[in-house]
């Protein structure tokens, strides 16, 4: 099974959510790119995030999160 740009999508807007504090969020605007609005509504559906347009990470988002971070650094690192 690979990555659909859905997927990826929504892997890209995890990873734009601060890893610094569990008290930041962001916020998607209705006039954002569609693909962005779209997978911030997906991530809401799943429970990932706690607001259709973002707001904060969940329990699940913040492992996510993580995971989406190991995954990034390992495959853009160079030997």
């Amino acid at each position: 099974m690979s990555f659909t740009k859905e997927l990826v999508d929504e892997l890209n807007l995890i990873l734009k959510f601060p890893d610094k504090s569990l008290m930041q969020g962001i916020k998607i605007h209705n006039n954002a790119d569609p693909a962005l609005v779209n997978a911030a509504q997906r991530l809401f559906e799943k429970g990932i995030v706690d607001q259709h347009d973002g707001g904060y990470l969940t329990n699940l988002g913040h492992d996510l999160a993580e995971h989406a971070t190991i995954i990034q650094s390992a495959l853009t690192s160079k030997p």
